[in-house]
């Protein structure tokens, strides 16, 4: 797994990834690369033998006090290999060394995979958005993680449970 910055030579690469991921709802090729290029957020790449095998980016403006997972998605074939905690993470990193405090995402209610994975990290659903999905009427999950104390847990020592003595 080697996860890096995405630049716009990566766009053909996500987006055939994007609408393999979310074939009913998938961003455009613009609004992809506006994101790439927005100096207000950091998108990731996973690459694997040359091949673009996940992505996913943050909304975080240095100095405010919230950030915004805008996207993760794994290919299919690649994803319980432990590669969306690593972008997830990755992306959680970026937010707080530009000064996020908090996080949110939307997660799709029928993505059972993906909402276990945000309460492993310590998000909390904070809310529904009804219908949020479209054209498929899903209702979207609204979670919210403390990127403070996420960031603490993180860098603190390892304790005894976890084979330190």
């Amino acid at each position: 797994m080697t996860l890096r910055t995405a630049t716009a030579a990566d766009l053909d690469d996500i987006m055939r990834l994007e609408r393999a991921s979310f074939p009913t709802d998938a961003w455009s090729d613009a609004l992809m690369a506006g994101e790439l290029a927005s100096p207000h957020g950091r998108y990731v790449v996973d690459v694997e033998a040359g091949r673009l095998v996940g992505y996913g980016g943050v909304r975080a403006v240095q100095g405010a006090a919230d950030a915004d997972i805008q996207t993760i998605a794994i290919a299919a074939d690649a994803r319980g290999h432990g590669r969306g905690r690593a972008l997830l993470r990755e992306l959680l990193a970026t937010a707080r060394s530009r000064g996020a405090r908090e996080v949110f995402l939307e997660v799709r209610a029928d993505n059972p995979g993906a909402a276990a994975l945000y309460l492993s990290e310590g998000f909390a659903e904070v809310g529904r958005r009804p219908r949020y999905y479209q054209p498929d009427d899903v209702d979207a999950i609204v979670m919210q993680l403390n990127l403070v104390a996420w960031d603490a847990r993180r860098t603190a020592a390892p304790t005894a449970a976890e084979g330190w003595c």
